[in-house]
């Protein structure tokens, strides 16, 4: 029995195909019969039929065929199935034996060739020695055959040569060596396949024969047999369904069969094997469900059939292989495109597979804890006269017994105890490990994180016993984050344990130190005295000395790491061991806490380092460093005591650097900060806590940060929901749940002891040049010097106010582009205590809107911060927002003469322009001037003079000018026609004189122009006298080129009478004239009323 007897047959775990052999090809030595197999071998794609073909001598000698049965009354079967029957009908017995055979229809010596022919296939009928094994012959040809009909000599020759080999017509083939050979070997393939299909056919017909002659007192086994093989005939027939349906009943027959302890293992090795087939064949056809259904039940039935107590790690071993070839099956239908789930994937296959084989371990521990005295029996019990066994499942010393009963128990014993101490060599660590892998491989792949990390845990352990300490550090360090971050501190402190075996045993140093710390802290569920014994063990490493051996390791291994320690002693070389800790939980907590997140630069800064150790004893650290962004402060953070390497538990209470468990310790730090760190952020960046001395070993705990390890985020949550009361504790302790870690703070710059005043009259108007007027005033103690002003708009706005925004500081003169947003660095000297100054500032804003104005005050003065002389650079800034409005609200209207309102304008006729001037400004503006700048397309009818000069405005009033103008002929202008611009020249009432005067340029609007072809102008008098003749005038005019035809019809009124051209009556009609009138002439008409 060999420790591989657990594996699945190879021929059982194959796909069963068609067994072909193929004679008289000579492969070596014949290019032609190389390149025929080739074409049947090689690079077969998977649409072609499955076929396995073999290359055998004509001669070839095929297992003999046993002698056929006319009875089964007085046969008793002696197994179930012979170990040899899958491969015989794979590999030796053929389905088709083919005769290849060279010859062309116009062979000379036909008659020959023929016989020789005949003579080859008769040779392997022979060979077959009565199997029905079918017989077809290829000939291979040079030329290449006509179409069928077409060529009478070689039908008569095919069908000499049938009856000469007894050969029917469809087992005659031709096979032209041309360029088309694979094409016709394909064509060859497919009926090769048909033969086959057919032999097994008559095989499953011939074994469905035999099953009428069985009952099922004496031949249970057969029933179980036959079926199987006919499922099996099935398959190499690629009959999957039918395979299926006749596994499943053979699955059902092994179950009624009568288990005893001599036949289990052969009822459990066959119910494996169907078991195996009917998972396959359900993956195959695409139904999973029906496949799990098929195992579990598998694994029901199956699981309580143990067999002998002694031999019940071999039960163990069985339904591990079971799991695990399920897994490898249900892994094989994943990657040829089944979809698995979290829930139901192969993992969970090869993780129970390796609970059994995790369970074998320790049954055969139990079980096969001989005495090294007894020696391995002789003759071996377990060998047999062919090497194999005849029958799977059965037992080598007692081979097709099927009696109940023991007819040898002496041998029986020598058979278990063989098997146990062969058992007690296996190494079950390394199965154990390879399914673990194989487990967590599938976890990883559908995203199940837990799953995967127990099985590595499992994974390391098992290192652990097979001595590879190595790798099991890996996989529990790996592990162990996972842990640390979820909180499982029971499951932690068990890897933690097994790792500080590995560390000790392998003697790696600073392994070993970082595990006593962890197992020493709060994290650690171990019990204090297991604790007190961790502490002892790590104190002696410090002092370099061996540490104690862990419990429960080997003795062997204890032994080597001994030595392995005494060595590490000897050696001389680094004895610091620098640990960071963010990323595990030691026995010693850190916290660093500044007093405020800000400290002004003539300030000292100040901040405090705590210190809680979690240990069983109270413990004295030798050394605390603190790190900054800024090393130069390093220097001012250090606290060290000089203690001996025995002193490290002595002395508890004594010096700051003495840790009672329990206790927080508080140590103050205080430095002054640099000048030009003003503005700055400074970090600690870690905190260092050396434990032990340079003379024996030192352990450099490296907190990152302000402190804090891998289980304070943790905490500080549960703290911050926790609704428990804290006790109260004396004045000088602190909750250690209550301090937050404050590692950073800002430098800035010392508070200005100096006033700065803005003096302005809001609103600014558009354009204007605005007075802003900035006093300083010193109130420091001292004088201050270099002062420096920076005065405009405040960066940060939108872009268009700083393109529209001017600052000087000289108000006589208007700012253009050039002008900047923002002047920055003026200087203005010095300022003695109480003194001040004024400084004026000229805006202007070229748009309304809000704007916010910044003026900034910066000086230097020299400052005693802890006995330390500085220059402090101090600076205070004030804002301001202003709002800029529009001065005035110019209307501009077209009205004529008559003043009414004009939505268009004739060509030649004038009429009249008004402007009106509304002050929006809160203050009063003087109107200094205006002009009318007309367009070429205008004309005035009078002097253009301005009519608002130096006219004052108050909040509301309004000043209008009226202007008469004529826009001649132009022709048709789309849009309009421009009218011209009207500039303002004003400025503040209150403005100083140097301040220059402003001009608001006004577009005025486009207007339609309209040209008509006849004016007529009337001539009135101003009044008239009752009873007195009142002359009244019309002038007409053609505008036109052409001779216009007019006719004017006078309509008059009845309180007037009327006289024409004409010597007309006074008549209440109109009165009519028809006349001519050339082009650009006019007449006059007059009449009396």
């Amino acid at each position: 029995m060999s420790p591989t007897q657990w594996d699945l047959p190879v021929e059982l775990c194959c796909r069963p195909m068609a067994f072909v052999t193929l004679t008289g090809l000579d492969v070596v030595y014949n290019a032609v019969h190389r390149a025929v197999w080739d074409a049947f071998c090689a690079n077969r794609r998977a649409d072609r039929v499955p076929i396995s073909f073999k290359v055998l001598p004509g001669d070839h000698e095929y297992p003999k065929c046993r002698p056929k049965r006319t009875s089964y009354e007085w046969y008793i079967p002696k197994g179930i199935l012979k170990t040899g029957w899958m491969n015989k009908h794979l590999n030796l017995v053929p389905a088709l034996v083919v005769v290849f055979y060279e010859l062309d229809w116009d062979e000379p010596q036909w008659k020959e060739k023929q016989s020789e022919c005949a003579t080859r296939v008769e040779i392997v009928r022979q060979s077959l020695q009565g199997r029905n094994t079918k017989v077809a012959v290829v000939l291979i040809q040079k030329k290449t055959p006509l179409p069928p009909g077409e060529d009478v000599i070689a039908s008569e020759r095919a069908a000499a040569l049938c009856n000469a080999c007894e050969l029917s017509g469809k087992s005659l083939f031709v096979l032209p060596h041309t360029d088309h050979l694979v094409g016709y070997i394909i064509r060859l393939e497919n009926a090769f396949y048909e033969h086959a299909q057919t032999y097994y056919y008559t095989e499953i017909r011939r074994v469905k024969s035999h099953k009428e002659f069985l009952n099922k007192t004496t031949h249970q086994l057969l029933f179980v047999r036959h079926q199987f093989k006919i499922a099996f005939f099935s398959e190499l027939k690629q009959d999957t369904q039918n395979a299926l349906k006749n596994y499943r009943t053979a699955y059902n027959l092994v179950h009624e069969l009568r288990a005893h302890e001599t036949n289990i293992l052969e009822i459990k090795t066959m119910a494996g094997f169907i078991n195996y087939k009917i998972c396959r064949l359900c993956f195959q056809h695409n139904t999973p469900l029906d496949a799990i259904a098929q195992f579990r039940k598998h694994i029901d039935l199956c699981k309580k059939k143990i067999g002998s107590a002694e031999l019940s790690f071999e039960h163990a071993a069985w339904m591990s292989k079971q799991f695990q070839a399920f897994g490898d099956l249900f892994d094989e239908a994943i990657k040829l495109g089944l979809t698995a789930i979290q829930t139901q994937n192969p993992g969970f296959y090869y993780q129970q597979a390796a609970y059994y084989a995790q369970e074998r371990k320790q049954l055969a521990k139990s079980l096969c804890n001989h005495e090294a005295s007894i020696m391995y029996p002789n003759p071996d019990p377990l060998e047999t006269q062919t090497g194999v066994l005849d029958f799977y499942g059965q037992r080598s010393w007692r081979q097709g017994i099927l009696s109940f009963d023991l007819s040898d128990p002496e041998k029986e014993k020598v058979g278990v105890l063989a098997i146990q101490l062969k058992e007690r060599n296996v190494a079950h660590s390394e199965i154990i490990i390879t399914l673990l892998s194989n487990a967590v491989a599938q976890f990883k792949k559908y995203k199940c994180p837990r799953m995967k990390s127990h099985l590595m845990v499992q994974m390391g352990e098992e290192y652990y016993y097979a001595k590879d300490y190595t790798k099991a550090l890996k996989l529990l360090d790996y592990v162990m984050c996972d842990y640390r971050s979820e909180g499982w501190w029971t499951l932690l402190t068990s890897i933690l344990t097994t790792a500080l075996k590995c560390s000790y045993l392998m003697a790696q140093l600073k392994d070993y130190i970082t595990y006593s710390l962890e197992l020493l802290g709060r994290a650690s569920t171990l019990k204090d005295d297991q604790k007190s014994r961790i502490e002892k063990n790590l104190i002696n490493v410090l002092m370099n000395e061996s540490p104690d051996p862990e419990p429960d390791c080997d003795i062997f291994a204890v032994k080597t790491a001994q030595k392995l320690w005494a060595d590490r002693i000897s050696l001389a070389g680094s004895n610091i061991f620098t640990i960071g800790v963010q990323d595990f939980v030691p026995f010693v907590q850190c916290k660093a806490k500044f007093h405020a997140p800000s400290f002004h630069v003539d300030v000292p800064v100040e901040f405090d380092i705590y210190l809680k150790a979690d240990c069983p004893h109270p413990i004295r650290f030798s050394k605390l460093c603190v790190s900054f962004n800024n090393q130069e402060y390093n220097q001012f953070c250090v606290i060290e005591e000089a203690s001996k390497a025995n002193e490290v538990l002595e002395n508890p209470t004594q010096g700051k650097m003495c840790l009672v468990p329990g206790k927080t310790r508080k140590l103050l730090f205080k430095f002054v900060a640099k000048t030009e760190d003003v503005g700055k952020k400074i970090e600690i960046t870690s905190v260092d806590l050396a434990l032990g001395n340079e003379t024996g070993r030192c352990v450099v705990l490296n907190w990152q940060g302000g402190g804090g390890d891998a289980a304070s985020s943790q905490e500080a949550l549960q703290a911050a929901r926790s609704f428990k009361r804290r006790p109260k504790l004396p004045d000088n302790e602190v909750h250690w749940d209550s301090i937050i870690i404050q590692a950073s703070t800002m430098i800035i710059s010392r508070v200005p002891n100096i006033s700065v005043h803005l003096r302005h009259e809001p609103p600014a108007l558009t354009n204007e040049m605005y007075c802003l007027v900035v006093t300083v005033q010193s109130h420091e103690k001292t004088q201050i010097r270099d002062v420096k002003l920076t005065a405009g708009l405040k960066p940060g706005q939108d872009a268009n106010l700083t393109q529209k925004t001017h600052v000087t500081l000289h108000g006589t003169e208007l700012c253009d582009e050039s002008y900047p947003a923002l002047l920055t660095d003026i200087p203005v000297g010095d300022l003695h205590p109480g003194e001040q100054l004024e400084k004026m500032l000229y805006v202007r804003c070229g748009t309304v809107g809000s704007r916010m104005f910044l003026v900034y005050v910066s000086y230097l003065i020299n400052i005693t911060a802890e006995e330390k002389e500085i220059v402090c650079k101090c600076h205070k800034d004030e804002t301001v927002t202003i709002e800029t409005v529009f001065p005035f609200d110019v209307a501009v209207k077209f009205v004529s003469t008559k003043f009414e309102h004009l939505e268009r304008v004739y060509a030649d006729i004038p009429f009249l322009l008004m402007t009106d001037l509304l002050s929006a400004s809160p203050w009063a503006l003087t109107v200094v001037s205006s002009e009318l700048q007309l367009a070429p397309s205008m004309t005035t009818v009078d002097q253009l003079e301005s009519q608002v000069d130096n006219v004052v405005l108050q909040t509301g009033e309004s000043a209008s000018e009226c202007f008469c103008l004529r826009c001649p002929s132009l022709g048709n202008v789309e849009g309009g026609v421009a009218t011209g611009h009207y500039i303002i020249s004003w400025k503040r009432t209150s403005a100083m004189e140097n301040i220059p005067v402003i001009r608001t340029v006004i577009t005025l609007p486009h207007v339609i122009v309209e040209n008509i072809p006849l004016h007529v102008n009337a001539d009135l008098p101003s009044f008239g006298r009752v009873r007195e003749s009142l002359p009244v005038k019309y002038h007409l005019q053609n505008k036109t080129d052409f001779v216009q035809d007019v006719e004017i019809s006078v309509e008059p009124s009845d309180a007037f009478m009327f006289s024409g051209l004409k010597q007309v009556q006074a008549i209440s009609c109109g009165v009519y004239v028809d006349t001519k009138l050339r082009p650009r002439d006019g007449e006059l008409y007059l009449w009396f009323l």
